[in-house]
């Protein structure tokens, strides 16, 4: 049993090498780099910019002439060609100028919009690393709760067999020896239920990595192995999320095609011109030639040309609302972020420095009157609980805080989820869990398991 305990009590401090920041984990690097790589949805993101980057050089381009081939012939009965002067071959080549300008206006147009296409992509490149870096954070933790339950199985088979010996000599209740045995019992569930999270979190990153589902995936560091994020001052995560934010750059983008489509129908109030050339030969006669100047009279401009300008520059109007609108909303996440990291940095220095501590001192204080007689065994079962819990719940607040600080890098959008209140798993003292929820912080991606009720709970009416 004391073998046991130290192995519990060293628990927070099991981390083989020194703590690295999450982004800077090799494992996590090159998953990252396989996913930016390999991610169908970030190649077509990709490929959707390069295209629009195609359209300014098809829009700044004149229109191709027209060549029109024909005949005019004087009568019926044959070909006049070289006998009548106003019979002859024509060759015709129409060329169609826009107004001065129009060009320029149209590929400013199509540039810009080709870099909201691009900061689109950039914005998806930044989601998929974030992402991947989630399902990295939901592995471990699914790992490091299968780790608790397999300490907490220790414990209750060292508690059968010493309710089994009190009773084989007379000191203790059957009662005592039945329900560690059906503790054990209900273990076996729960550990397929976390063993069925385990494996679907395994999947979820190897979907985002395009590799075989099941495939293996080594996960050497724990969750206490990772340095814990670095909180800055309110201001500073402000302009930070602000600078860095692709939303707000592609909303910034937006705004400035939404301007360039207005330069372009202003430009169109102007009319086109068509030049003609054409050579008409008469045979024996010396040919004809002509050139023609057309021009286009923008005549229904107020309800065409007009409406397009008006059109344009509501547009440009509503882009400008929702730039500021994506402003005030990357400042706002920025700020609840930073609000819910200081407290998941504060839970878990108060994890380390105090619950940790005091529950390890609790269980040998526990144990020690135990060996003596001043206390039950329901007494010794409820702290040794109470120290797999509270290493549950720092477990949590690990990756709480990772989570937390991943949808930072992403600047992500989405409301960041709450702490976790413990992983305890219940309103009881000591009512043992290990947490399986779903992943926090995220801004949308592959969707997660279900949660898994109450991983480990032990009843505490004991």
């Amino acid at each position: 049993m004391l073998a046991i305990l130290v192995s519990l009590a060293m628990a927070a401090a099991e981390v083989g090498q020194a703590p690295v920041p999450l982004a800077s984990d090799p494992a996590v690097q090159s998953f990252v780099a396989q996913a930016l790589k390999s991610s169908p949805e970030v190649g077509r993101a990709e490929a959707s910019a390069r295209a629009e980057l195609d359209r300014a050089p098809q829009v700044s381009s004149l229109p191709d002439p027209t060549l029109t081939l024909g005949i005019q012939n004087d009568g019926f009965n044959g070909i006049q060609i070289g006998t009548m002067e106003t019979s002859y071959w024509q060759v015709m080549l129409t060329q169609p100028v826009p107004w001065p300008g129009k060009l320029s206006a149209r590929a400013a147009a199509a540039r810009a919009q080709a870099s909201v296409a691009s900061g689109e992509a950039a914005r998806l490149r930044l989601t998929t690393t974030a992402e991947v870096e989630r399902a990295y954070v939901d592995l471990v933790l699914a790992r490091g709760q299968i780790a608790l339950l397999a300490k907490l199985e220790v414990l209750w088979k060292e508690a059968e067999v010493m309710a089994r010996t009190r009773y084989e000599v007379g000191q203790g209740a059957q009662s005592d020896l039945l329900r560690a045995q059906l503790e054990r019992t209900r273990l076996q569930q729960r550990r397929v239920a976390l063993e069925g999270e385990e494996r679907t979190r395994l999947q979820a990153l190897n979907r985002l990595r395009v590799h075989p589902l099941d495939e293996p995936v080594a996960t050497p560091r724990p969750l206490s192995g990772f340095a814990d994020p670095v909180l800055r001052a309110a201001d500073e995560a402000v302009a930070d999320a602000e600078r860095r934010s692709p939303d707000l750059a592609i909303a910034a983008l937006t705004v400035q095609a939404a301007s360039r489509r207005v330069d372009s129908a202003r430009a169109d109030w102007f009319p086109d011109f068509a030049v003609t050339a054409g050579i008409m030969p008469r045979g024996q006669i010396e040919p004809m030639w002509t050139l023609q100047l057309g021009i286009t009279l923008p005549v229904f401009g107020g309800s065409k040309q007009g409406k397009a300008v008006e059109e344009s520059q509501s547009r440009r109007e509503a882009d400008l609302r929702g730039e500021e609108a994506v402003r005030q909303l990357v400042q706002l996440r920025a700020q609840e972020r930073r609000t819910l990291l200081s407290a998941a940095l504060q839970t878990l220095e108060i994890f380390r420095g105090g619950i940790l501590v005091q529950s390890d001192a609790t269980v040998r204080s526990t144990l020690a009157q135990y060996q003596v007689g001043k206390v039950t065994f329901p007494s010794v079962l409820e702290v040794l609980r109470g120290l797999v819990v509270d290493e549950g719940g720092y477990l949590d607040a690990l990756a709480s805080a990772q989570r937390l600080a991943i949808a930072d890098d992403e600047v992500s959008l989405a409301p960041p989820d709450g702490l976790s209140s413990g992983g305890s798993g219940g309103s009881m003292p000591g009512a043992a869990s290990v947490s399986t929820r779903g992943r926090a912080g995220g801004s949308g991606g592959s969707p997660q398991p279900a949660a898994v009720p109450a991983a480990t709970g032990m009843p505490s009416g004991m």
